[in-house]
């Protein structure tokens, strides 16, 4: 499969496990010629997050094949708030913070899509634009009397809203598949758009809008989503005990981004490596055959953390997160950022000390890994110097007669203590 060649699209999202289903005729009408196809974005925060990357990747492997990708940041639906797959009604966002999420989202999506190809530029639109202007009257006369309310209650998502034990489903909610089916008729209308992708849990969603454009326009339109992503023993793919796995480095640092991926369990690393990656099947198959091979290497989680850290924070983010990575295993501090110290010591036993103690001449060595906490006797601290064994933010200390300054601290803030190869203490300066 070469890029820019528009029939071999699906082919590929097969090949890697990305095509879970597809409407009749999906596959003939990719292979005919350049397909404008869209991906939606539900603007529920500013920053998408790790599960987002199946579909944003699916608009590049579109623009790849010679497609004209559409993203559309749902600064109208995300008003309302899509029920599938949830099991309670969302809090509703007001419309400054819907827009301020699409502006987040618009800003993220212009890392992975190219926006100035001469041939097939990918292109943002948020549905806001005529969501925000659609009467009443109007979308109830036009729209809402192609939609039977009996077929709407026997999809699975509001099913099993109306059957919970909960407050059920808002007449709000209930109505977002008309909104989306609206969407798609009018990227229709609008851009030519003729196919929809999403999730598996968007199916009802597609279908819906591939029936309106039907009988308003008497067109035919497809559809084609991908699997929800899970990991190996079924937990949902992207929530850790931290919590969510964001794309914004504010949120979520390159560093805890990069750990992400490379503890990839060896049952999924070569599933996201099709999926998170665009390395090629011989590829791919060549990073299974060394892990299996030579399991300790890791080889696939280390191609799958560095390729998809480098596509989401760029080459200097991947260089930090590695960079950070190696701290744990002896490599110098020098340039870490004080939100780096702590998230790469986030686990490690840490104390508070004023800088003042430390300022000047600063402090003699072994009353400072005593008062630290890092050792429990001064005897203890001294023994454990003289047998080389002590480290300062990975520099071993050599003279037990010496001192520790807050001029050492990393940052400005942090000093780290190691006994042998792996015991950290972290000492935070105060005041």
């Amino acid at each position: 499969m070469s890029v820019g060649d528009p029939m071999s699209v699906l082919d590929e999202f097969r090949w890697r496990g990305l095509l879970q289903d597809a409407t009749e005729g999906a596959d003939e009408h990719f292979q005919a010629g350049p397909v404008t196809a869209y991906i939606g974005f539900d603007p529920t925060a500013s920053s998408l997050h790790v599960g987002s990357l199946l579909p944003i990747l699916g608009l590049v492997h579109l623009q790849r094949h010679g497609h004209h990708p559409l993203a559309l940041v749902g600064g109208g639906t995300g008003l309302i708030g899509d029920p599938s797959g949830k099991v309670a009604e969302r809090s509703l966002l007001n419309r400054d913070e819907a827009e301020a999420n699409a502006q987040g989202i618009r800003d993220q999506l212009a890392h992975f899509l190219d926006f100035d190809s001469s041939g097939n530029p990918a292109r943002l639109i948020n549905n806001l634009e005529w969501l925000g202007e659609a009467g009443l009257l109007h979308f109830l006369r036009d729209v809402g009397k192609h939609f039977s309310v009996n077929a709407m209650l026997r999809r699975e998502s509001v099913r099993r809203r109306v059957e919970s034990d909960e407050a059920g489903i808002s007449f709000t909610e209930f109505s977002y598949t008309l909104l989306q089916a609206y969407d798609f008729l009018e990227l229709h209308q609008r851009m030519g758009c003729t196919a929809q992708l999403g999730g598996s849990d968007q199916w009802g969603n597609i279908t819906a809008g591939i029936d309106l454009i039907r009988r308003v326009n008497g067109s035919r339109a497809f559809g084609a989503v991908f699997p929800l992503v899970t990991t190996a023993s079924g937990t949902k793919f992207g929530k850790t005990e931290e919590g969510t796995i964001w794309l914004d480095p504010e949120r979520t640092s390159p560093y805890r981004f990069y750990q992400f991926w490379l503890n990839t369990t060896d049952a999924d690393a070569g599933r996201y490596l099709r999926y998170f990656t665009f390395l090629s099947r011989e590829e791919v198959e060549t990073l299974e055959q060394e892990s299996a091979e030579r399991p300790q290497d890791r080889a696939a989680q280390q191609a799958l953390a560095d390729d998809v850290t480098r596509r989401v924070h760029g080459a200097e983010g991947l260089e930090r997160a590695r960079r950070a990575s190696s701290v744990l295993f002896g490599g110098l501090v020098e340039g870490l950022s004080a939100g780096e110290v702590q998230d790469i010591f986030a686990d490690v036993p840490s104390a508070e000390m004023p800088r003042g103690s430390l300022d000047g001449e600063g402090m003699p060595v072994v009353e400072f890994l005593f008062a630290s906490g890092s050792f429990s006797s001064k005897g203890e601290a001294r023994r454990a110097l003289q047998g080389g064994g002590v480290y300062l933010n990975n520099r071993r200390l050599e003279d037990p007669a010496g001192s520790v300054s807050s001029e050492a601290a990393v940052d400005g803030r942090y000093l780290i203590v190691r006994r042998g190869k792996k015991n950290y203490h972290l000492v935070h300066l105060v005041g």
